[in-house]
């Protein structure tokens, strides 16, 4: 079952209350609570100009979590992808630490609830697709190791990629939350923080990244906002290193659509695909779809149709190009 997390407050003593009407800042007002994760919560907020925007409220009482979160924030403000949620700033108020973005429409989360809940139904694999193909270029964009950290080059594996962390602005899904993102200058790096463990890669729940975690990652996701449920059993809160998960199981989906995630859900990083891209492609090629641009630019948008013929005019596209790199 996807739950959503309780209230997120600060137990420093004379603590900014976050409320409706409360302005954390001079041309600042609370509008209304827009999300919750384990270590923050997000509200729509007006902003002294220009559109709304979203403010996440990080309780600064816990240092270490706090120190973890700015560090990953300004890594990540130097990034440009059109797949990643863009940071304006941030500053600090009594018992927070407030980060301003821009404000999404919903989750793919609140979709999967739309869906499932409303309409009874599951999501469409054409709109699932589209959405998660989306994040699959920018995670592929930062597990790269082409950013520069420290005089280094690195790659970042997000390390909490799950439906609340994808927002959606139209037809357009991006990725958010990098409070646990980790560098990585090799296949493995010792991670001792472990995200959401419902999505969490076996080797993650061990104390290791490989660079195919955050793809294990995006096929839970997948899988759980298709079926409405995950795809094995909870790991328990304290593993072993014998600790092995329970095999996949994949009856809440097509058949077309198991071959791709039982790759992506191996227990060997290295078995997986190459790239979550390549993922992505695989369970679109499968489900019989195909991605195509959206006009004549190849870097404008994007949607996901059946696999025609293509019209006069239109280009099948298969991979969008990366491009881009940070620097701090």
């Amino acid at each position: 079952m996807l739950t959503v997390p309780p209230n997120i407050r600060s137990t420093t003593p004379g603590a900014f209350q976050p409320a409706f009407g409360a302005s954390p800042a001079p041309g600042y007002r609370l509008r209304c609570v827009r999300g919750r994760g384990g270590f923050a919560e997000v509200w729509e907020c007006e902003a002294p100009s220009g559109p709304p925007v979203a403010l996440k409220f990080m309780p600064s009482s816990n240092m270490a979590t706090t120190a973890r979160e700015l560090r990953s924030v300004q890594s990540f403000q130097s990034l440009e992808h059109p797949y990643i949620v863009k940071t304006y700033g941030m500053w600090s108020v009594p018992g927070y630490i407030v980060i301003n973005m821009e404000l999404a429409e919903a989750t793919l989360l609140d979709l999967m609830q739309l869906y499932h809940d409303d309409l009874g139904q599951q999501i469409d694999p054409a709109v699932l697709c589209l959405y998660l193909w989306q994040v699959a270029e920018a995670l592929d964009f930062l597990n790269a190791r082409k950013h520069t950290r420290d005089g280094r080059r690195v790659g970042f594996q997000h390390g909490d990629v799950k439906p609340n962390n994808i927002l959606l602005f139209g037809d357009v899904a991006k990725l958010t939350d990098h409070g646990l993102a980790t560098p990585t200058y090799g296949p493995n790096t010792p991670c001792s923080k472990q995200g959401t463990r419902e999505y969490a890669a076996p080797e993650v729940t061990l104390g290791s990244l490989s660079d195919w975690s955050d793809q294990y990652s995006l096929a839970v996701t997948y899988y759980a906002l298709r079926a409405g449920k995950f795809p094995f059993p909870p790991p328990p809160k304290e593993t072993s290193r014998s600790y092995l998960r329970p095999l996949v199981d994949l009856s809440g989906v097509t058949e077309v659509e198991r071959p791709p995630l039982v790759r992506a859900l191996s227990p060997i990083p290295q078995s997986r695909f190459p790239t979550c891209g390549e993922f992505m492609a695989a369970l679109i090629k499968g489900l019989g779809l195909r991605v195509e641009p959206v006009g004549e630019e190849e870097s404008g948008p994007v949607r996901v149709v059946k696999d025609e013929p293509p019209k006069s005019g239109l280009r099948s596209y298969p991979r969008r190009p990366q491009s881009g790199s940070s620097g701090q």
